[in-house]
């Protein structure tokens, strides 16, 4: 990626002290670019999930988990994807972040073929679902009834794979064997970690003797 700068500060901090410059450089002129090529293009249209990592104007970050059926993850060109945001708990953690800072972060993991990973860095903003209809003519249609609230547009800043060490093959469940889209509190999870039931009232200030 000639005259830019690639990874941060701190990156490249650490590899002068650790001397991992020549290994890094490397990565960077072999694997890293500022656009999807064909190949990461096909890979993105056959992914079901992405995890999404977003951070607010404080540096505070937060990781979501975002799935929907391959193609949920559309891209618009080689330099930029969207994604569908749907109604949730409401507390608009990752839309929020984006608000105040738009850099994001998106992994991509192929759990069952092909056992690679790909990194999605770049520029978010949001856009309503009219308003990018107008634009994008392919927008894949909401799913099981529900309309988006917003999508997510990325700017595609860097691109690059996550290497296959370590990921597991995992063996997928049909989606007809999942309440998908359900507001059903027990299919959610409910309480599964016990937040709400280990909860207990604020004790009462002492009373002054």
């Amino acid at each position: 990626m000639p005259g830019r700068h690639v990874g941060s500060d701190g990156e490249h901090e650490l590899q002068e002290t650790l001397g991992t410059e020549e290994r890094a450089e490397r990565f960077y002129d072999d694997q890293v670019i500022d656009y999807l090529n064909p190949s990461m293009i096909e890979f993105v249209a056959r992914m079901d999930m992405a995890f999404i990592s977003t951070a607010d104007a404080h540096g505070e970050c937060d990781a979501s988990f975002r799935a929907g059926t391959p193609g949920f993850l559309h891209v618009i060109d080689e330099r930029t994807i969207a994604y569908p945001e749907y109604r949730g708990n409401g507390v608009m953690a990752s839309l929020g972040n984006i608000l105040e800072n738009p850099h994001v972060g998106i992994l991509m993991i192929d759990f069952v073929r092909d056992l690679i990973g790909l990194h999605v860095n770049g520029k978010a903003r949001m856009v309503a679902d009219s308003e990018l209809r107008e634009t994008v003519d392919d927008l894949p249609a909401a799913e099981r009834g529900r309309s988006s609230q917003v999508w997510v547009v990325v700017e595609v800043e860097e691109a690059y794979i996550h290497c296959r060490k370590h990921i597991p093959q995992l063996v997928p469940v049909a989606r007809d064997r999942r309440e998908w889209g359900t507001d059903n509190v027990r299919a959610k999870g409910g309480d599964y970690f016990g937040v709400k039931a280990g909860k207990q009232p604020a004790p009462a200030a002492a009373k002054a003797s």
